[in-house]
């Protein structure tokens, strides 16, 4: 019997398979934030110390959508 999980506050990242240029993440994913769900974009970086980071991106997925509507031409 499979469960049903409440994964509100929570998300995932995974290696984008799919990167072709340095300007692609290196993982994508998606987040939910209190009931919203934002696509996630990270890129592996290194500071000025030499330590290595994560940068992030977030965009509301209801946000992409409408973005994708402009483009039909009605």
């Amino acid at each position: 019997m499979a469960r049903e999980y409440d994964n509100t506050n929570r998300g995932a990242l995974f290696r984008n398979e799919q990167r072709k240029t340095e300007k692609h993440p290196d993982y994508t994913g998606t987040i939910d934030i209190e009931g919203v769900e934002y696509r996630l974009a990270g890129w592996v970086r290194e500071s000025k110390q030499g330590r290595k980071f994560l940068s992030l991106a977030a965009t509301r997925v209801e946000d992409q959508r409408r973005d994708d509507d402009d483009d039909i031409p009605f």
